[in-house]
């Protein structure tokens, strides 16, 4: 069995081990509510390790539960695990950040809806030096052909997030099909692919929120950013109740409609700008789009 076929297996216990979770949590209703999920007062949510990490779902959530009935339980993975739970029905709502793998599951019939809800965007970084000269490029194609070309070590998410997507994607207009021991998969999230990034020198592909928490901690800086392959929208995607009649289709729908309520959306566009000195996303009422043609 070759690396590849390792890490697919590695990553398919993984999901499978999110999916049990998920379906326990969607079983285990309050005593007389097992036959009623859409009385049950728990709303799972599945997103990505970016929201998480990058500590918006703390600010956002609180004052759901407090206005609302619902208490939400979190499952934070790769858009792609996220997306895979979904489609089984294992959850009620999904927050992600893989526009064509998102279309693809409404268009299957597993989620009811989808709504954009706020965007940021991908950085390119690496170290200070910037040994590749990843930096001298305006396109993130170009700064990653320049990558591959000089050899330099690159961490990949290698988890089928939304970024490793993007990242896959880029790979792919660099005309590069990354291998050998210049690229490391590491089977991630966001934080700690960082990590691994900054001990080994070496560059990757970041969400900018996720990347301006951790700095801190990081010896990593942005090598390039602003190119509009980079555009990172979230969408919020609420599984079917009439294909999975166990989903809590009430509590999917006030979650939904909480995250885009006007005074939500404020509280994402003001999200990092007293700490950070700028806002982390960008919320789909004050400006968030779509992705690219062709996303």
């Amino acid at each position: 069995m070759g690396k590849a076929d390792d890490e697919d297996g590695r990553r398919g216990r993984t999901l499978r081990g999110w999916l049990r979770v998920a379906l326990l949590a969607a079983a285990a209703l309050p005593a007389g509510e097992c036959g009623r999920a859409q009385h049950r007062q728990d709303v799972i949510l599945a997103t990505t390790t970016s929201v998480q990490d990058s500590g918006l779902l703390e600010a956002l959530l609180p004052p759901f539960e407090a206005g609302t009935p619902y208490r939400v339980k979190t499952i934070a993975v790769g858009t792609g695990q996220a997306l895979e739970l979904a489609r089984h029905g294992a959850v009620d709502v999904v927050l992600a950040h893989a526009p064509k793998a998102e279309m693809e599951l409404l268009e299957s019939g597993a989620v009811a809806d989808r709504e954009l809800v706020m965007s940021n965007e991908f950085v390119v970084v690496g170290p200070a030096a910037d040994p590749a000269g990843a930096g001298q490029h305006r396109r993130a194609a170009d700064a990653f052909a320049g990558i591959a070309a000089a050899g330099a070590p690159f961490v990949s998410r290698g988890d089928a997030s939304g970024t490793h997507q993007r990242e896959l994607e880029l790979w792919q207009q660099a005309g590069v099909e990354p291998q050998g021991a210049w690229y490391q998969q590491a089977g991630v999230g966001m934080g700690q692919t960082l990590s691994l990034a900054s001990e080994r020198g070496a560059y990757a592909l970041a969400d900018r929120a996720t990347f301006a928490v951790l700095l801190p901690h990081l010896r990593l800086r942005i090598v390039l950013e602003g190119d509009p392959e980079l555009q990172n929208p979230y969408h919020v995607l609420r599984v079917s109740a009439r294909r999975f009649p166990r989903v809590n289709a009430a509590g999917a729908a006030a979650l939904v409609a909480y995250l885009l309520a006007p005074e939500t959306q404020a509280r994402i566009g003001a999200f990092g700008r007293e700490r950070y000195g700028q806002p982390l996303f960008v919320p789909a009422m004050g400006g968030g789009s779509e992705p690219p043609p062709g996303r």
